[in-house]
């Protein structure tokens, strides 16, 4: 076993956040710039959907366990109300971040990524037990709101189009119910990765564990789905596709399967990343790795406004019927090009460039 100081910086937990933009990057730019043809790389990107936003999210839950373990441990109140302070704002300026491009870009996780801060600002002195039944409580709570309310209410998914999104009540619908990553129940992958961060990730013993039981988890719930799929539709392709968005694990909607899939997946990056990141602490990709995952804001962002804005620009026309082989190494390039970026960046600077405006307008 292997103690690691609890002053280190778990640097394995950039190593993951890179990841996780990477895998975001070529799932959006599939959805964005086109996924025709090619049905074995379809399926294979598929395997990303939903996967990379949820990790993405659960690291930030680990991340605001970072930021408020000491002044809990050591009951500070003085620190702790100066980071509760800093998390609302951080919250309020993601939410407006996130707003400001959601006419060009309606899948933004942002302004939801908001919400979920100021709710885990709700449970920060909770116990880790409390935080997991809340957790269970929501995911267990959402197949019974698709009963009382229709899911399909405001989409065409055929475009992929929201009608009434800018009403009270459609905007409300969208951000708790029914939209890309609604509240409920997706404010769990946030809650457990607050709970993941409270756990001793500064032990090689205690890292492996999680490795491996959420990986088991992981291959479990995978071959408990399909099998079911498969067994139940009895070779009936009608019946599948039905058996699929019930217990199935792509993200919409959010059911159970996908939720204990996409944590289980979530917690076999992270903790997988923190043992690499270890391990090869001085390879040179894993260091480019590390810096990028330092600019996942400013990456997360600039896949929307650069990557996606430069296909349109080109041909406008074109976008959404790309070949998905064209798309998937566009976002491969595209990803290249933000680590190029954040190894060039961070030697002249401590933050990315919206990491550090975030910085210094909300402390």
């Amino acid at each position: 076993m292997r103690e690691v100081s609890a002053r280190k910086r778990i640097t394995g937990i950039d190593l993951a956040r890179a990841l996780a933009v990477i895998g975001m990057i070529i799932v959006n730019f599939k959805l964005v710039v086109g996924d025709e043809g090619a049905p074995w790389l379809q399926r294979t990107v598929s395997i990303l959907d939903g996967k990379a936003a949820a990790t993405f999210v659960v690291l930030a839950g680990v991340g605001l366990a970072f930021t408020t373990n000491t002044a809990l441990r050591n009951k500070d109140e003085v620190k702790l109300r100066v980071v509760r302070k800093r998390i609302a704002k951080r919250a309020c300026f993601l939410f407006v971040i996130g707003l400001s491009y959601l006419l060009i870009w309606p899948a933004d996780i942002l302004h939801f990524y908001g919400v979920y801060m100021l709710i885990i600002l709700l449970l920060l002195r909770s116990r880790a037990s409390i935080i997991l039944l809340v957790s269970l409580a929501l995911i267990a709570f959402y197949p019974l709101s698709i009963m009382l309310w229709p899911y399909e209410a405001g989409w065409d998914f055929e475009a992929l189009k929201y009608e009434g999104f800018w009403t009270l009540s459609g905007f409300m619908r969208n951000l708790l119910f029914n939209g890309f990553h609604p509240v409920i129940p997706w404010v769990s992958f946030m809650l457990v990765g607050y709970w993941l961060g409270k756990q001793d990730l500064h032990n090689d013993r205690v890292v492996k564990k999680i490795f491996w039981i959420s990986f088991g988890a992981f291959v479990a719930i995978q071959g408990l789905s399909y099998g079911a799929i498969i067994g139940l539709a009895a070779g009936n392709p009608q019946v599948a596709q039905e058996l699929t968005e019930i217990i199935g694990t792509s993200p919409m909607p959010p059911l159970p399967m996908y939720m204990f899939n996409g944590i289980a997946i979530a917690f076999t990056v992270i903790s997988g990343c923190i043992l690499l990141a270890r391990s090869y602490e001085d390879n040179k990709v894993v260091k480019a790795l590390r810096k990028t995952g330092k600019l996942a804001l400013t990456f997360y962002v600039a896949h929307v406004v650069v990557g996606m804005g430069v296909v349109e620009l080109v041909n406008p026309a074109k976008l959404g019927h790309y070949p998905i082989g064209f798309s998937v190494v566009y976002a491969i390039l595209f990803s290249v090009g933000c680590v190029l970026f954040a190894v060039y960046w961070l030697k002249f600077n401590q933050t990315g460039p919206l990491e550090g405006l975030m910085r210094k307008l909300t402390g």
